[in-house]
């Protein structure tokens, strides 16, 4: 504690330091609290993801709308929406403005100053100035704070401007202005999970994530496979190549992250041939492979599925703990027979591809997908922006985060079918509630610590979190994936939901849930993700009498079917939450040749009291203690 006021005087060496910074803090304190921006389940579908954040989740219009009024038409406020949002595509495009000369430069960005000026109206100076790019600081901030109403203050507003149009960096300066309105406009993202896997764009996705002036994550199941692997889990890296391979998009890592699939596709092209039931589904892709790039990925599907299993299998051997010696399907089928008992029940197997397993010892690798596996890892974890990506999400990332007094987690809080929350067992100990996700994020970094061992206790519960039954980020009872593969009864294919997902609709569960994290029902909520809403039947993405919100992102094309929408994101300003429902995503230039054709529909969901203040957020709680302690150096080094 000594030290730490010695830092502080060094700092505050003088009483009017002091005071100074109390009224900085004290002004901070009262202005109003910035907007946030919830997303979920992303998985991989950069475009949709990058247009929910270039059009701020449709907050860029609204706040358009709010600053100009009638001074511009609906056709100006939508044109500049899209310039603000997509500056580089309308600028190298005549669609929306054909003509663009000196007078139409000027203008423009006379309309995009008015706007900074707008957003950053409860900002403070200080925190606007940050948000500038070190190149335009300067200028930016003469053109903001010049009062053109003033004769002279115009004359010297205009040569700047004019002076900039003419050295031809009036586009670069409109991107830069665009770019910091959008970071005003939303001061803190939250992603909810499900960042990777189903869409081919994840390291896209991760790279936006990194640049990201604010952002938090909490870990998704699919998140959790590739940090497992990133960690030496050989299962989860099978998990995650086997989807790649499933949805297409093997090669885009292949090329993203630098891997080495040579030895696999040389042992998959040997060993497997064509099964219709490990073609890959590649939706709107279809047209971008050839019929023999498709078999070959149908081969590796086929390589990776088995040894999936095969490690598997092995895992569970090596865990009795997990309790989850039912799942021990390779030792169970009739290789002869080509059947499998399930719940006493013989079911016959189609679609096998066996040719490298053992009858006497299922679980057991050949030399050649041994060697294939040990490359694919090595690859793996070798790869620097991997290891950038993952560092990201082991530095932004929890199991959960507490956050302006709302609880944000992906997956489930697993209940009993009473309601109550149901606890697991491990090595004596029992976890329940937020203990359970403690535990499971301490494991989570012991795994990170030591990536040369890929098999012990923690990096294997980092596989568990993917498929056990009391991982927070699965939910459910089983994973049918083999089932799915080789057996036609879909009886065997159901998967049941933890109790959870019934009760998140109960008001009382979700003030329980609250309760357990500390925090009051009468002013937190509780976001989630993990789970598509399905529209189209009636669900809705507000539970528990509204204290839960689900904004499974919906992103992904697998998915829109079922839900009738491209999911929701959520909006928290000074004034409440707003629930964002987005329409499916085509491309860019979509965008900017039928605008809102794509658009998304806003509906407040509640209005707070009192406008929400930086003093009453978590931040605030931050700035509140540091006050409090320059306080106590007034009174005890400067005697006030």
């Amino acid at each position: 504690m000594e030290q730490y006021k010695r830092i502080l005087l060094k700092e505050f060496d003088s009483k009017q330091k002091v005071i100074t910074e109390l009224i900085n803090l004290e002004a901070i304190l009262n202005l109003p609290k910035g907007t946030e921006l919830y997303l979920s389940d992303i998985h991989g579908e950069f475009e949709a993801f990058d247009y929910i954040l270039r059009t701020c989740a449709g907050n860029l219009n609204e706040k358009i709308n709010d600053c100009f009024g009638e001074k511009l038409s609906k056709e100006e406020k939508d044109k500049l929406t899209l310039l603000i949002a997509y500056p580089q595509e309308v600028l190298s495009d005549g669609f929306l403005y054909p003509l663009k000369d000196k007078s139409w430069y000027g203008e423009i960005i006379q309309n995009l100053l008015t706007l900074l000026a707008f957003v950053a109206a409860k900002y403070t100076r200080s925190k606007v100035r940050k948000a500038l790019p070190p190149q335009y600081a300067y200028i930016i901030e003469e053109l903001l704070y010049t009062d053109r109403n003033l004769p002279d203050s115009n004359i010297y507003f205009e040569t700047i401007q004019n002076y900039l149009i003419d050295l031809g960096e009036a586009n670069q300066f409109i991107s830069t202005l665009s770019t910091v309105i959008r970071q005003l406009i939303i001061d803190h993202l939250h992603i909810v999970g499900d960042i990777f896997d189903r869409g081919a764009a994840a390291d896209k996705v991760m790279n936006e994530l990194m640049a990201y002036h604010s952002v938090d994550i909490q870990w998704g199941n699919h998140d959790i496979i590739w940090m497992g692997a990133f960690f030496g889990s050989k299962e989860c890296l099978l998990i995650l190549l086997r989807i790649a391979a499933r949805y297409g998009y093997l090669y885009d890592i292949e090329r993203a992250y630098g891997l080495n699939l040579r030895p696999l596709v040389l042992f998959a092209e040997k060993t497997y041939s064509e099964n219709a039931k490990f073609k890959p589904k590649l939706g709107k892709r279809s047209d971008d492979y050839s019929p023999e790039e498709i078999l070959q990925l149908e081969k590796i599907h086929q390589a990776l599925a088995i040894i999936q299993f095969k490690l598997e299998n092995q895992l569970i051997k090596r865990r009795p703990e997990f309790n989850m010696s039912q799942h021990l399907t390779l030792d169970k089928i009739d290789y002869w027979e080509e059947s499998v008992m399930i719940e006493e029940k013989k079911h016959f197997l189609a679609n096998t591809c066996f040719q490298t397993i053992n009858p006497a010892n299922p679980s057991e690798l050949t030399l050649e997908e041994s060697q294939a596996v040990d490359s694919l890892l090595t690859s793996f974890q070798g790869s620097p922006k991997l290891a950038e990506h993952i560092g990201l999400l082991m530095k932004k990332g929890s199991m959960y985060k507490i956050y302006n007094q709302h609880l944000l987690f992906h997956g489930c809080i697993p209940l009993e079918p009473s309601g109550e929350l149901k606890p697991l067992m491990m090595n004596q100990s029992r976890y329940a509630g937020r203990e359970l996700l403690d535990f499971f994020e301490y494991h989570i970094r012991q795994a990170a610590k030591n990536k040369e061992v890929g098999d012990d206790f923690s990096t294997d519960l980092v596989w568990y979190c993917w498929r056990g039954k009391l991982s927070p980020l699965f939910g459910k009872d089983k994973m049918t994936t083999i089932e799915r593969y080789f057996i036609e009864d879909k009886d065997t294919h159901k998967e049941v939901e933890n109790s959870y997902f019934s009760y998140r609709n109960s008001e009382k569960v979700c003030q329980l849930i609250l309760e357990e994290f500390g925090l009051s029902f009468q002013e937190s909520r509780i976001v989630n993700g993990h789970t598509p809403v399905k529209t189209g039947k009636g669900e809705s993405p507000i539970r528990g009498g509204g204290l839960l919100f689900v904004i499974d992102g919906g992103l992904c094309e697998a998915y829109q079917k079922k839900t009738g929408t491209a999911g929701y994101s959520l909006l928290n300003n000074s004034y409440g939450f707003q629930l964002v429902t987005h329409q499916p995503f085509e491309d860019a230039q979509k965008v900017v040749e039928d605008p809102f054709a794509q658009t998304s529909l806003k509906r407040v969901i509640e209005n707070v009291a009192q406008r929400t203040l930086i003093k009453s957020t978590s931040i605030g709680q931050i700035l509140l203690a540091q006050q409090q302690e320059l306080f106590a150096l007034l009174h005890e080094f400067y005697d006030c």
